[in-house]
């Protein structure tokens, strides 16, 4: 169950943009952010569904992913603190263009639009910085399309292993996925993925001891995931 609760931005420990931005602009009294609390494997929002707020995630993990068909996922990407969730409503789409569910314990802060359309129109900096993290999650889709295209199942699943590599900012690092997931991140079955990591870990390119993963030879895998 959700746990909600009205918060003051000031007691924040994150700090975001958008608080930034709205006290240098005098407006940080428009911002009533509630605080949300989502458990492990909890839906944080819906594809298809209206974007009714800005949310920005403070603490834990959680996965974005778009539905197809058969009930078949593909994460897009991993969310950690400080990512925004529901962006696209400030360029004109109302409904989430993707879902969102936990991955471990989440606390997020939500804005209503409006506050955030606000402060958008009438700052250029923050509309720059807005339009830097969009224009990047739109650039790392395009990225995975083309992969998921032109690669094949040993290059998806080490180039998504380089992704948490560089999500965690080391080489050795505990999934916070499970091996299903990881196979969604690459879109390839959950049997591929088990395969393909046991190949990797014969050929001492990576290391695994149940959910810790080390990558212990990055160079072969970076050539891996190059491979069509």
């Amino acid at each position: 169950m959700r746990i909600e609760k009205s918060v003051k931005c000031i007691d924040c420990p994150l700090k975001c943009d958008i608080y930034l931005t709205a006290r240098e602009m005098g407006l940080e009294e428009m911002l009533e952010p509630v605080y949300i609390f989502y458990k492990k494997y909890e839906s944080i929002c819906r594809q298809g569904s209206k974007i009714k707020n800005a949310t920005i995630l403070i603490q834990g993990n959680a996965k974005m992913f778009v539905s197809g068909h058969c009930s078949r996922n593909i994460i897009l990407n991993i969310l950690i603190p400080s990512n925004y969730i529901g962006l696209t409503s400030v360029y004109g789409l109302p409904d989430y263009p993707y879902s969102v569910s936990a991955l471990e314990d989440c606390h997020t802060c939500q804005i209503e639009n409006e506050a955030l359309e606000q402060i958008y129109l009438q700052n250029q900096h923050f509309m720059k910085l807005l339009n830097h993290a969009f224009g990047s999650s739109v650039a790392a889709i395009m990225n995975k399309l083309i992969s998921l295209n032109q690669k094949q199942i040993r290059g998806r699943v080490a180039e998504s292993l380089l992704y948490l590599s560089r999500l965690y900012d080391s080489n050795s690092f505990k999934l916070s996925i499970t091996r299903r997931e990881l196979g969604e991140l690459s879109a390839i079955s959950e049997e591929n993925t088990v395969r393909a990591l046991t190949e990797l870990r014969n050929e001492e390119i990576i290391g695994i001891d149940g959910r810790n993963i080390v990558l212990k030879d990055t160079e072969t895998l970076s050539r891996i995931s190059m491979n069509c």
